[in-house]
């Protein structure tokens, strides 16, 4: 594992407080806020760390005030309902005593059932193509000098996007969005933290899909965006070091709001979590 996969697997390892209140460490990504998948991931880690014998299938959350990333996080988890098959968490995240983040997650008993899935879409393979990192290091030269480090900086997550967006001159373009994601390095066998990776990595480029249509992107002027709610569900087992596919697409614009759909596939074409976020995309004129 590289160092840089290491320290996000330790942001995810939560300090337990007592009575089921957990703390975690903020990153700072070159963001003005915390990122959004960071509270995620460990609101997932923090929930289930009160469950056993059940893993995560579907999360649901709301994202109430930007979080500072100079802060640690404190996660308080409620016990809702533990069912002979599944067991149901509510989790509140926050910070300086405010609630950032409020959510639910649902754990289930390994089961046999129906199975059917859509079939993956074609891509590119992701030995064809470049990294975000790699599009990072051509752009710094051409932004401001105080956003490079943010373009080129190493990642534990590799994102490798098929036909990128140049954000600094952004066209129209029809509401989709595919892109190849893994750690960098092996990881632990750990069903969990493989989820909870997803799950942090599931916002990176997700909400960008709604801005497509309208040639703009989170560096245009006058844009205000930020993401509302975020849902995953989980349907097969997977690795965050094997690659997956993430497609998106952008059904609906309106009132201010872009709503996404995802989904990851890996390389053997298994549908393995869906995700849908709605997400402000203010322009102010």
């Amino acid at each position: 594992m590289l160092e840089v996969t290491r320290k996000l697997v330790d942001l995810l390892d939560l300090s337990p407080m007592g009575d089921d209140h957990f703390q975690g460490d903020s990153e700072d990504l070159g963001f003005p806020n915390v990122f959004g998948g960071q509270v995620l991931g460990q609101a997932l880690m923090a929930a289930s760390r009160t469950v056993e014998g059940r893993l995560p299938h579907s999360l649901h959350a709301y994202f109430l005030r930007p979080g500072n990333h100079s802060m640690p996080i404190d996660y308080e988890v409620q016990r809702v309902r533990d069912g002979s098959s599944f067991s149901v968490r509510r989790v509140i995240a926050r910070q300086d005593g405010k609630e950032i983040l409020t959510g639910s997650m649902s754990f289930q008993v390994a089961e046999d059932g129906f199975e059917h899935q859509l079939d993956m879409p074609s891509a590119p393979d992701p030995d064809s193509l470049k990294s975000e990192q790699d599009y990072g290091k051509m752009l710094a030269p051409h932004v401001p000098e105080h956003l490079r480090d943010t373009l080129v900086r190493d990642r534990p997550i590799e994102i490798r996007p098929v036909d990128p967006v140049n954000p600094l001159k952004p066209e129209p373009r029809p509401p989709y969005k595919q892109s190849w994601f893994r750690t960098q390095g092996h990881l632990p066998d750990d069903p969990v933290l493989h989820r909870c990776l997803l799950t942090y990595a599931s916002d990176f480029s997700f909400l960008g899909t709604a801005l497509n249509p309208h040639g703009v992107t989170f560096m245009s002027k006058k844009m205000q965006i930020a993401s509302l709610d975020h849902s995953i569900w989980f349907h097969r087992e997977f690795r965050m070091d094997d690659w997956l596919l993430y497609d998106k697409d952008s059904p609906s614009a309106s009132g201010g709001r872009g709503f996404n759909r995802g989904n990851f596939f890996d390389q053997q074409g298994r549908l393995v979590a869906s995700t849908t976020q709605e997400a402000l995309i203010r322009h102010r004129g």
